[in-house]
């Protein structure tokens, strides 16, 4: 994509990052992603906000079966995580810090177009399996991305930033679906393992990874 638009590449991002992890905490000794910026950029992409509200860690405890929910070590982490009030209560507090990453980074980048890219969907709709969870842990983890979703939406609204809607192009096309663009938990994949050559669960598939470069190229050229 960026060889398309005659751009240069520049890649921070980190697994599990949060919006602290962009704005001010160094992630595994790398320093916060936002010191990237130097003001040259002319298109800043970012996916953030999953990791502060547990939406992927959610999926994963649910994926858990039940003896290992149980034990000791775990049982109050799948408890919290699994947990609608919790959630809520994340919810709650990662709008201003997704507009806080929209800000600071159109602060260090003036001249760049700044396009916020929601997460794919994972989850099929209500009423379809996603095995191994339950249906009220999938009916959770919908609540989550529906709603980290529209906080995002919003957050660019807000920041004058622009929204790349990849969770709303990726709805038939969610990790339970016939032609998936992401990896879904199953039998195999329970403890967040990824097979060789394979992407880890929960996480995109090359198809998924070429759709959103699809779609931010697409609004480049708005």
């Amino acid at each position: 994509m960026a060889e398309r638009l005659n751009l240069d590449l520049v890649d921070v991002t980190y697994s599990g990052a949060t919006t602290a992890a962009v704005l001010t905490d160094y992630q595994r000794g790398a320093p916060p992603q936002i010191c990237a910026l130097d003001g040259s950029e002319a298109l800043v992409t970012v996916t953030i906000g999953g990791n502060d509200v547990g939406y992927i860690p959610l999926l994963v405890v649910a994926s858990l079966p039940n003896f290992a929910r149980r034990l000791p070590m775990l049982r109050g982490w799948v408890a919290d995580l699994l947990d609608r009030d919790a959630r809520d209560r994340a919810l709650a507090t990662v709008f201003d810090s997704l507009c806080e990453v929209g800000r600071s980074i159109r602060k260090r980048s003036p001249n760049a177009r700044v396009l916020f890219v929601d997460y794919l969907t994972l989850l099929p709709p209500a009423g379809v399996g996603a095995p191994p969870l339950s249906e009220d842990d999938a009916a959770l983890g919908r609540h989550v991305a529906e709603t980290l979703e529209r906080l995002t939406a919003e957050a660019a609204v807000e920041t004058g930033c622009e929204i790349v809607r990849a969770a709303a192009a990726s709805r038939d096309h969610h990790a339970w679906s016939v032609q998936p663009w992401a990896e879904k938990t199953g039998r195999l994949a329970r403890y967040v393992v990824p097979l060789p050559g394979r992407p880890a669960p929960l996480h995109p598939k090359e198809a998924g990874m070429h759709a959103v470069a699809r779609a931010i190229t697409a609004q480049w050229g708005r």
